[in-house]
């Protein structure tokens, strides 16, 4: 076998790899605006898989990608704060003195940013359907003195 048909096999499986890789996982980098502070900033990059929310394994306290439904070229990097079921209690962004309470509905989650004050979320549009998640941030990579899991919030269920 010459060197250059050696090279050509092992690029033709690494292109394999990298397209069944990418069904699985995708990696998110900056963009998270203000929202996610002070667990996101705009200079990290998260991978993000996306076996999760196909198989329902998402939980309070994970934070995960999904489509605006304002627009749907749009993803949104937010923690799932409740699921289906469970009954949510919170300040009405228009009128802050005033407190809301919401009963999530079947096939939809409870949205919220860490950054609550500057936080486009569920306090704003409501109960977000489960089908617009298209994945769960597990591991930050960059930068490399953040490198690890990206953790639940302590106080979740």
């Amino acid at each position: 076998m010459s060197f250059v048909s050696y090279i050509a096999q092992w690029r033709s499986v690494a292109k394999k790899v990298l397209d069944r890789t990418g069904k699985a996982v995708k990696f998110i980098s900056g963009g998270y605006g203000d929202s996610m502070l002070p667990t996101f900033t705009s200079g990290d990059v998260v991978l993000v898989e996306k076996i999760s929310p196909r198989v329902g394994n998402l939980r309070h306290g994970d934070v995960v990608s999904l489509l605006s439904h304002l627009d749907p070229n749009k993803h949104l990097g937010k923690r799932i704060v409740a699921m289906e079921g469970d009954t949510v209690t919170y300040f009405d962004p228009l009128h802050a003195d005033a407190t809301k309470t919401v009963v999530v509905p079947k096939g939809h989650v409870w949205i919220e940013g860490d950054n609550t004050r500057e936080s486009f979320d569920s306090r704003a549009f409501g109960p977000v359907p489960y089908g617009l998640i298209n994945g769960k941030y597990f591991l930050r990579v960059w930068p490399l003195n953040s490198f690890g899991l990206v953790e639940k919030k302590r106080y979740f269920k």
